[in-house]
């Protein structure tokens, strides 16, 4: 980016400063441009939107305020426009779409959406919403008493899926994102297909791919939990995960017996499984991309010490304790 009092390519400054909002201040990691000449220091759309995400996650995991992914999803489940949920929760008419777009309910309106999640308590708050016509609510109720049906139905997976994989409220150890099982899933066949990784070098190979989307954007790309072991960087509960995976057809893992009476487990692609990237922006897909590249050629032993130069594993593996994302911005 260049000054608009020089001309001249300003250089990048990065560094942690206290930022209010809604009279709560909280510690970012201030991303700007600066005049060398003038001192004065500028953001870019990229930068202002990742200062801000920093900011205002803090603020909604301090409140326990929804993120706009939950906000969408839980109207998604329901099949009803962003207006017909507003309309039921009691909100302005674009008050639900604004919410979903970004804008942070107040704490009253977040308690509404959290309780939306839940389908016994939805139900009773369309029928509570005396602007419904009957039709709908006839429509609408039996929505929710086949969602209930699937749910008792899937009850078991859903429970084992949230055992190993933590599943959790967005907060600083799943990078402010909601753990996504699926998606995660997916980083996992990809890096599969690309690389044919063992299994300490794919759990790096993840480790950098949430922890460069969070230093870009403010947010992981799968929500999960990492964690610092002696072997640097890893998902949380990955054996099992591993091994869930392979044995639901996702991936193929292929055993190893070396001379020293050591094991190792090679990831490969499962014939019947493709990665589905509709389940990723282009900037996802592009950074996957790059990590693969990055790390194409470079072997497990090589990797290993590359995450053990990581402020991330330093500070972290004396305790073996979940690694904040914030560490994500002091990457090397």
């Amino acid at each position: 980016m260049k000054s608009p009092f020089t001309n001249k390519e300003m250089i990048i400054v990065k560094e942690w400063r206290t930022m209010s909002f809604r009279k709560d201040e909280f510690k970012v990691y201030f991303h700007s441009y600066k005049c060398e000449d003038t001192g004065e220091q500028f953001e870019d759309d990229a930068f202002a939107q990742l200062n801000y995400n920093q900011l205002v996650n803090q603020y909604r995991f301090k409140y326990s305020i929804p993120f706009p992914e939950q906000i969408i999803s839980i109207r998604a489940k329901y099949n009803l426009s962003a207006a017909k949920m507003s309309e039921i929760l009691g909100f302005g008419i674009n008050g639900y779409r604004q919410y979903e777009a970004g804008e942070v309910p107040n704490q009253s309106n977040a308690k509404l959406i959290q309780l939306a999640d839940d389908p016994h308590e939805f139900k009773k708050l369309v029928n509570y919403c005396t602007t419904l016509d009957r039709k709908f609510v006839e429509k609408i109720v039996k929505t929710i008493d086949n969602l209930l049906e699937e749910q008792k139905r899937h009850k078991r997976e859903n429970q084992l899926e949230n055992y190993l994989f933590s599943t959790c409220l967005p907060n600083n150890w799943t990078g402010f994102k909601t753990p996504d099982f699926r998606k995660f899933s997916e980083m996992v066949v990809f890096f599969t297909e690309k690389l044919e990784p063992w299994k300490t070098k794919l759990n790096k190979l993840l480790f950098y791919a949430d922890f460069y989307m969070h230093k870009q954007s403010g947010f992981s790309m799968s929500g999960v939990q990492y964690q610092a072991i002696p072997m640097g960087p890893v998902p949380k509960n990955f054996n099992s995960i591993y091994e869930y995976l392979s044995n639901n057809g996702e991936i193929d893992i292929y055993y190893t017996h070396f001379a020293n009476g050591g094991t190792g487990e090679q990831f490969k692609p499962n014939p019947n499984k493709a990665f589905e990237k509709t389940l990723f922006s282009e900037t996802e897909l592009q950074l996957l991309e790059s990590i693969a590249e990055r790390f194409k050629t470079t072997s497990t032993n090589e990797i290993i010490e590359i995450s053990h130069k990581e402020k991330a594993w330093i500070d972290n593996i004396a305790e073996k304790k979940l690694i904040d994302y914030k560490y994500s911005f002091d990457l090397n």
